[in-house]
């Protein structure tokens, strides 16, 4: 993954823009967020909800965010219809194409969003939560690509209650995969460094303080997400103009409910507690009561 470089294109239909990254966390409300900023005037979000790209060059699952984008294309190519026909009139049919490009063309990140930049445009959104796991390095990446064009970089990271994030997380793996049992195996799938990295919140915002300046990085809790005023400096920090959203009902939320019992919530307290303990010397109070711990 290059950083700043002679050999980047640069696209002036970007320049002047905001360009906001949204890191995560996973299963902390990304996907209403993403739904909400959509809505905005002036604000265009890839047609991708998870675009993939600096994950795709500084994560452990690379290889596969190549491979899913490769597949999501064929699935597109194999629906009913022209198509050619397709292609022209679907948004996420031609997003995926530009996602593909990247795999063989770094350019082709910048390409896309310039594709649908518009002249009323004001903000660009790559709403990505696996970025939260590119860790510092990946990031400093991230500041330096992004530093080819002239636009604003803005990162936004959203944080959850870890007992829940972490459990609504464990549910969703069974979810896709029936075969896992979270109430016998919970221990045994936390092991997965992917899934329990997700709630390692110490780390993803200690990697970002190191390369964003804090003016470039807004924290947010998902448990205060849907209230106007987190809303309003949503908008403010990527320089949109306020609107009520039309729902706060959960966008993507884990379908399998599976009550989380006392015991494990126990267990899961102890192991989480330095992210607690974290959070609340980082955040002070601006860590919702809600927190469990």
């Amino acid at each position: 993954m290059p950083g700043t470089s002679p050999q980047l294109r640069k696209y002036h239909e970007l320049d002047g823009r905001t360009f906001l990254v949204g890191v995560g966390a996973n299963k902390c409300g990304t996907s209403w967020v993403y739904r909400y900023l959509s809505s905005l005037s002036g604000v265009v979000a890839s047609p991708l909800k998870e675009v993939h790209f600096f994950n795709a060059h500084f994560h452990a699952s690379a290889e596969q965010m190549d491979l899913f984008a490769v597949k999501r294309l064929v699935f597109h190519i194999k629906q009913d219809g022209d198509v050619v026909d397709n292609l022209r009139s679907r948004p996420s049919f031609q997003a995926s194409l530009d996602r593909v490009k990247m795999i063989y063309d770094v350019d082709e990140y910048f390409g896309h969003f310039a594709r649908i930049c518009t002249p009323d445009t004001r903000t660009l959104c790559d709403i990505t939560p696996a970025y939260s796991g590119i860790g510092r390095g990946g990031f400093a990446s991230m500041r330096d690509f992004v530093a080819s064009q002239d636009v604003a970089l803005k990162i936004l990271f959203i944080m959850r209650d870890p007992v829940d994030r972490l459990w609504s997380h464990l549910r969703y793996r069974q979810q896709n995969d029936p075969s896992l049992d979270v109430l016998k195996n919970w221990s045994e799938m936390i092991q997965d460094p992917e899934l329990f990295g997700w709630t390692d919140y110490r780390q993803t915002v200690e990697a970002m303080d190191a390369v964003f300046p804090d003016r470039d990085i807004l924290y947010l809790f998902f448990e205060d997400l849907f209230s106007e005023t987190t809303l309003k400096k949503l908008c403010a920090f990527v320089d949109a103009t306020y609107l009520p959203p039309k729902t706060d009902e959960a966008v993507n939320e884990t379908e399998l409910k599976i009550g989380l019992p006392d015991g494990v919530r126990d267990e899961l307290l102890s192991i989480l507690a330095p992210q607690y303990a974290f959070c609340r010397q980082r955040f002070g109070n601006r860590v919702p009561d809600a927190w469990r711990a």
